[in-house]
């Protein structure tokens, strides 16, 4: 096809042109003030010359026109997989389609967009820009999006050069609800509680026997049995949660499914708050002083979180030295407040070389037992006094002691050991590592611990036991126990049949790792989640989950993952080290995920448990309407009807009642140009001189 225009090749610059112009305006102005009867002849001759000297042609393109383009984004997020939705987009794709190809020199560019990364949502004006970028603009003549309009980057929308409109999914009589949080804490304060804000909201078209009626509400935290609560709706609620132990606690919030709502997906919070100990309470209980009381205290005091309360003997009543009793003390000790009335408040209670004197009644051990038996933790650092008949072992803390002592005491030295149980479990796995000695390159004689041995020092005592009920993790002199530890009622205890622990923070023969073996202890007998000898955790890496088995047994069982879709895999783990077994497993999807292996269970929020998909499912054109009636298009709803496509002038309205438009665009590519000179110079300039020498000739008759 041919298009024709006239174009101008000026011998002179255009200024110069224009000035010549106006000089010879005022010349034939001056001539028509004056009456000459040529001055209209003039004007011509005038005229004639000037356009000689802008050198009009006319140009003649060789034009091969194009198909005009219309662009069409399908929303495949997760929202557009709720009831329906998916039957009606594939609907619209065919429909549209078809009335496409109907239209003459039109062609269809289609794009599909699912959820985006890391809970983006719906980024479906960001597929619109890159397809709008991929073809000329001048050939666009609309875009068709196909969506429930939940679209989450609106911001984004790009500047379109023809009509928009949104096919709508979804049905008007839509209904949904779902559990917001407005404020949760990340961190909170063991035993204190804590206050979640949340909020169930109604969506949509609630059913009127439904509406603003109570809510059942449940909570369950860590797994164990829920809670529930009736609570009303669309009113902000205040929850009150307490938090029983150190790191990660999950916290399940869930709402109960009526029948006939949308979806369940975001009827589910999953909550991850890290619980932390404001202060540990620590009661240190020393039978009297020795070389090592001062180990303990340095490492207890050196804990600014740590509050300690030393009780120490240090003149017992069997000490003969004339010293009057009104001298021995300036206040009485609080025996009866820290033994009776406050002792659920400390966190750990530590028996140094302490033994039967009568200074402390029964009543007082045996509260310290029932202590323990309801959830608390003694250490007992046994010196040769635990081998004697006033040792602990025979008041009522020896009902819950892991072993018992046989009444000899094993002075010579000795390297402590793990033991193969002991590099299994986590207060000694790998404490070789933190000996001062594992990284020197001295003589055995100087300092560096002989082949095969543990790089640290010797002991030099050990209080011999039998019958350990608990779990040796560390041996001593002839493969005797020397750290046992067991579980009692709800507590925990442990036992350290020797006071020599000292001697490594002193550093006899190179020292080794005291303080590491005592702090893992203490967190351990705390119940520290971090030091859990039977656990099961799972961190993630996007999709994919890492899930770690931490077991004393020689195997793990297989994990059993059940998704948020009720699907069930398998994954079998393989041993990393002593005592913990891993795997990997790539999720199919993000939301909230059920572990066990029939032991242990474990609940995981991979990204949120309801995803930004699910936040309001209701259908609308709230966020994309206004931009497509910016662009003279707007918004149908599918379940009315799959419109016609039609074309329409530009500026004009691209939809109505069953249709939508398009406006076509009529873009072209010039292969080929010719030009041609309308008039020839010489024919301008005898043209010119002509009708100069007419108005010559006119004046002169006259």
């Amino acid at each position: 096809m041919n298009g024709q225009t006239v174009v101008f090749d000026p011998l002179f610059p255009w200024a110069a042109i224009w000035s010549l112009a106006g000089i010879a305006a005022l010349a034939l102005a001056f001539g028509f003030w004056r009456g000459l009867s040529g001055s209209w002849l003039r004007a011509l001759a005038a005229a004639a010359v000037l356009l000689a000297l802008t050198q009009p042609s006319l140009q003649t393109e060789e034009r091969s026109y194009q198909n005009d383009i219309v662009l069409l984004v399908v929303d495949r997020s997760s929202s557009q997989t709720l009831p329906g939705r998916e039957r009606q987009t594939d609907d619209a794709v065919r429909r549209v389609k078809a009335e496409v190809a109907a239209l003459p020199n039109t062609e269809l560019r289609i794009t599909e967009v699912g959820d985006g990364a890391e809970n983006a949502g719906s980024l479906v004006m960001s597929a619109l820009a890159r397809l709008l970028s991929e073809v000329p603009r001048a050939r666009v003549a609309g875009a068709i999006v196909i969506s429930d309009g939940q679209v989450h980057d609106i911001d984004l929308a790009p500047s379109l050069p023809a009509p928009l409109n949104l096919l709508q999914t979804g049905l008007s009589s839509d209904w949904d609800r779902r559990l917001v949080v407005d404020a949760a804490p990340a961190f909170g304060i063991i035993g204190e509680p804590l206050t979640l804000s949340l909020k169930v909201a109604e969506l949509g078209a609630v059913p009127g026997a439904l509406a603003g009626q109570t809510a059942e509400v449940s909570l369950a935290v860590d797994g164990e049995p829920p809670q529930s609560f009736a609570v009303p709706v669309n009113q902000p609620l205040q929850l009150p949660v307490t938090l029983r132990h150190g790191g990660q606690n999950v916290i399940q919030i869930g709402l109960e499914a009526l029948e006939g709502e949308l979806t369940t997906r975001n009827n589910t919070v999953v909550l991850q708050i890290n619980g932390v100990r404001d202060r540990l309470s620590v009661l240190l209980i020393s039978g009297e002083p020795h070389a090592g009381e001062r180990t303990w205290r340095n490492l207890l005091k050196s804990d600014s979180s740590v509050d300690l309360v030393h009780f120490t003997i240090l003149r017992p009543p069997d000490k003969q030295d004339a010293v009057p009793v009104t001298e021995l003390s300036l206040i009485a000790f609080p025996t009866r407040e820290l033994f009776v009335d406050k002792i659920d408040q400390f966190d750990l209670i530590i028996f140094d070389r302490y033994k039967l004197r009568g200074i402390l009644p029964a009543a007082y051990l045996d509260n310290i037992r029932d202590y323990v038996l309801r959830g608390g933790a003694v250490l007992v650092s046994a010196g040769p006094d635990f081998a004697t008949v006033e040792s602990l072992y025979y008041s009522g803390v020896g009902d819950i002691l892991p072993a018992a002592p046989t009444g000899v005491v094993v002075d010579e030295g000795y390297t402590p050991t793990v033991t193969d149980l002991g590099k299994r479990h986590p207060v000694t796995e790998g404490l070789e590592a933190f000996s001062p000695l594992a990284a020197t390159a001295q003589s055995p004689g100087k300092g560096q611990a002989a082949a095969g041995a543990p790089p640290w020092g010797r002991w030099l005592r050990i209080v011999e036991v039998a019958d350990p009920t608990g779990e040796v993790v560390m041996e001593g002199a002839g493969k005797r126990p020397l750290l046992i530890l067991d579980h009692a009622g709800e507590g925990r205890i442990a036992l350290l049949a020797s006071d020599q622990a000292w001697l490594w923070g002193r550093g006899f023969e190179g020292g080794g790792p005291q303080l590491e073996l005592l702090r893992r202890l203490a967190h351990w007998l705390m119940k520290e989640p971090q030091l859990e000898e039977e656990a099961l955790s799972v961190d993630a890496d996007g999709l994919t989950m890492r899930i770690t088995r931490r077991t004393l047994a020689e195997s793990a069982n297989d994990v059993t993952i059940t998704g948020p879709d009720g699907k069930q895999s398998t994954v079998r783990l393989t041993q990393a080290e002593p005592g913990r077994f891993t795997a990997e497993w790539v999720a199919p999807d993000i939301g909230l995920y059920r572990l066990s292996d029939g032991k242990l269970d474990r609940v995981y929020a991979l990204g949120p448990a309801a995803p930004r998909e699910f936040e309001d499912t209701i259908a609308s054109d709230a966020l994309v309407g206004p931009v497509a009636e910016a662009t003279n298009g707007g918004a149908t709803r599918i379940e009315q009807g799959l419109p016609d496509i039609r074309q329409v002038r530009a500026g004009r309205p691209a939809i109505g009642r069953g249709w939508i438009g398009v406006t076509p665009r009529a873009a072209y590519v010039t292969t080929d140009i010719r030009i041609a000179a309308l008039l020839p110079a010489w024919l301008s300039l005898l043209m010119a001189a002509g009708l100069a020498l007419a108005a010559w000739l006119r004046e002169g008759r006259r």
